[in-house]
């Protein structure tokens, strides 16, 4: 079964925002067997939109529409679904309700004619409760394809998605199985992966399919297959990764079909029931964004300081003067050192540290741009290694948040081996 995505908003097409709604549903269609043929943003326009409709209709079982279910006039997307499945637009009491104790909770304004026309909605439509806002989900289906409208509001969109959508849609018969497994390698490039396994890939059965999802210093190797026996399917993609361990197990550090490092690294550190702090100049706090991002990070994340001045590091955690002027506050004496003060500022059980020249000037000190130091402080040792993280500012960030997070990874396996 096919979908076409359709995101509406002119702030999406004036780079007011970004679309993150088009990706997040492509993934969880994905996951239950339905392939996204299209995803296009189109204007707030009534032509545009009713041409958009007609276009995904003939080429899609599912098209889902998120934007332009607000109260202002320029959210026409209900009364263009309406000229396209000629319907009209009545009052549902349910969600005039839903949308009245809403203000009533967490509103102070009175309710306006623009907040109860919410409640105004297709009348063929199946209305799905949106739990987090005023505008509902809507449900059509016109013979075999089905049109789906929700919120823009990521948030809202998506707890409708997983409450109503994505269960409606698995009861319908006729869903294939698709299977995935990703699996994460850091500290080798693309190429030098690809011809490293080169041959392996050339022997891959015609159904099983490799892509190579690079990032900063990672890169993902996902084998997808679609078929009806699922069973059949895990087990061929399973002895193909097998022997990919074989080939370069030297690299692989997890396996996700979604995860970041960081969400590897976090579940070694809860499982282990050890204890992190971060201590960060150059990322500027991107490696604690990262981890408190993931729910029940505080099991294990102790706390962090952003000491991104040299007089910082001095001030708050206490490195000596004399240390940054003997060795340059961008150096593996001062990497390390960081690391164990805020090990010992948190009474954490590891600690990481990142110092670096990002650029494009040089800041503090001499060191080139791109030049990164990452200390490490265990329970048993610390040390710090240097990094050459190339010449762009964010390229450098980016790469030094992903190596700091492989390299407390290795810490943690070593712990598992002993």
């Amino acid at each position: 079964m096919k979908a076409t995505i359709i995101t509406i908003g002119d702030e999406i097409l004036i780079g007011q925002i970004v679309d993150t709604n088009s990706a997040w549903m492509a993934q969880e269609l994905n996951k239950i067997g339905v392939h996204v043929h299209e995803i296009i943003s189109i204007s707030d326009n009534r032509d545009h939109i009713l041409s958009a409709f007609a276009k995904a209709e003939s080429q899609s079982d599912f098209v889902l529409i998120t934007g332009g279910l607000g109260p202002t006039k320029d959210d026409i997307t209900k009364s263009a679904i309406c000229d396209y499945l000629n319907d009209e637009l009545v009052l549902d009491e349910e969600v005039l309700d839903h949308v009245t104790q809403l203000f009533a909770k967490y509103i102070k304004d009175p309710m306006v004619s623009m907040n109860t026309a919410q409640a105004m909605v297709p009348s063929k439509a199946v209305i799905l409760k949106n739990n987090f806002g005023t505008a509902p989900g809507m449900w059509l289906e016109r013979s075999a394809v089905v049109f789906v409208s929700m919120p823009g509001v990521p948030f809202e969109m998506k707890e409708i998605m997983k409450s109503e959508v994505l269960p409606r849609i698995q009861k319908l018969p006729g869903l294939p199985h698709i299977h995935h497994r990703t699996i994460l390698t850091a500290g080798q490039g693309e190429s030098t992966i690809a011809t490293r396994i080169a041959q392996w890939e050339e022997a891959l059965p015609a159904h099983i399919k490799l892509a190579y999802l690079p990032s900063l210093g990672t890169v993902r190797l996902r084998l997808s297959t679609v078929g009806v026996n699922k069973l059949l399917l895990e087990k061929e993609v399973a002895e193909q990764i097998k022997t990919l361990y074989l080939i370069i197990e030297d690299i692989i550090v997890g396996e996700s079909n979604e995860e970041h490092l960081v969400d590897q690294v976090s579940r070694l550190f809860t499982q282990q029931h050890k204890t992190l702090a971060t201590a960060e100049s150059c990322t500027g706090g991107k490696i604690a964004n990262l981890i408190t991002e993931i729910p029940g990070a505080s099991k294990f994340f102790k706390g962090s300081t952003i000491t991104y001045a040299t007089a910082s590091k001095v001030a708050v955690l206490g490195i000596d003067p004399l240390l940054i002027e003997q060795h340059s506050v961008v150096s593996a004496e001062v990497a390390e050192a960081m690391a164990l003060a805020v090990k010992k500022l948190f009474n954490s059980d590891y600690a990481v540290a990142t110092t670096g020249n990002a650029g494009p000037s040089t800041g503090d000190s001499d060191a080139d741009v791109g030049t990164v130091f990452i200390g490490i402080a265990s329970e048993k040792e610390s040390f710090a290694l240097k990094f050459m993280m190339g010449n762009h500012r964010e390229r450098v960030i980016q790469k030094t948040v992903n190596k700091s997070f492989e390299l407390l990874q290795k810490e943690l396996l070593k712990k598992q081996l002993i």
